[in-house]
């Protein structure tokens, strides 16, 4: 069997984990039998569930299943530990740089309201940052589902805590369900405050998606995007604008976006100069976290170490992270490359 180095101990930067989707298994249960949460028993195996998100009923049962993790995050205690818990795993996982997504209006009901939610999440990424050593920032997202005008209130509320640590503005749920182009003006307002636009696209969609993401939203990034490798002109048009597509390899298996590992067009997207940045998703739901995708990588998809390190340095330069930050991610991927085998 051939040699090669430890995907964990490569540096590199994690640009799609959700929130809620974020949380150990164990801290779950903890917080359920805390609350007197009766939770489904796909959250209660200990396996991760079941799920097939490519017809409307799928998806309605991942969303199910989500907001019952959710509903388990009542005080604020609770999202600092979160916080400090993913922040720990990404730590692991070899990442140095890590950007959570979250909808504070999801929260805002158990926490006070929108601006107290945001300032306890907020708070918990400043601490558990501080604790873990890990550079960590927040993308604020808005969900496709809402009313346009719910988005509008967010960005505008994303812009005004860029100084606190959110460098993004996202889009999020099913991408079958409401325009992009609905939400064209949301995110005017967060670019024009400064913050990288990352709608989700090209997931349960195809091209179009990717395509209504650059066209009508002015994506620099794209929230998964990996049917964009069904068009081989988009392929190019990403690669030309240097728009990285946030991959999720798990989730997309998971999710029924594809069969197998094998399937999902990892290296399709590689050869075409598609910059892209492996991500965890969901791990609570999906199984597995950032590390594993780079094993999916290397399993299925015969990534060597020269790529994988490539994969890595993509993830670093499509990150908001401060360019000092960013040069010393990258001298730690050339030492990885640079190092031994086990």
């Amino acid at each position: 069997m051939e040699r090669v180095r430890d995907v964990n101990e490569l540096p590199k930067a994690h640009l799609h984990l959700h929130f809620t989707g974020s949380m150990r298994s164990t801290t779950l249960l903890e917080l359920a039998d805390k609350y007197g949460v009766r939770l489904p028993d796909a959250l209660t195996s200990g396996e991760p569930p079941k799920l097939r998100a490519t017809d409307e009923r799928g998806w309605f049962r991942f969303q199910r299943l989500y907001d019952a993790a959710r509903s388990c995050l009542r005080e604020p205690e609770d999202i600092r530990r979160l916080v400090r818990e993913a922040a720990e795993e990404d730590v692991k996982d070899g990442s140095g740089w890590l950007e959570i997504q979250v909808d504070p209006t999801s929260y805002a009901p158990r926490l006070g309201g929108l601006i107290p939610a945001l300032e306890v999440i907020l708070d918990a990424v400043d601490s558990a940052s501080r604790e873990t050593g890990l550079g960590m920032r927040v993308l604020v997202a808005a969900n496709r589902m809402k009313h346009p005008l719910d988005a509008r209130t967010l960005a505008r509320l994303a812009v005004r805590y860029a100084d606190r640590g959110i460098v993004g503005f996202g889009l999020s749920n099913d991408e079958r369900r409401g325009m992009a182009r609905d939400f064209d003006r949301a995110f005017e307002i967060a670019r024009e405050g400064g913050l990288l636009a990352a709608p989700h696209g090209g997931e349960l969609t195809g091209p179009a998606s990717v395509r209504d993401c650059l066209d009508d939203l002015h994506a620099s990034r794209i929230g998964h995007g990996v049917r964009a490798a069904e068009d081989p002109r988009l392929m190019k048009r990403l690669a030309d604008r240097g728009v990285t597509c946030e991959v999720c390899p798990a989730s997309n298996v998971a999710l029924g976006v594809y069969e197998k590992p094998e399937d999902v067009p990892l290296r399709t997207l590689f050869e075409a100069g598609v910059p892209m940045a492996l991500g965890a998703d969901d791990p609570l739901l999906f199984g597995s976290r950032l590390a594993a995708q780079y094993e999916i990588a290397r399993r299925y998809h015969d990534f060597t170490d020269p790529e994988l390190a490539e994969l890595a340095r993509q993830s670093i330069r499509a990150s908001a992270a401060p360019e000092d930050v960013r040069e010393k991610l990258l001298s730690g991927v050339d030492e990885w490359l640079s190092g031994p085998v086990s």
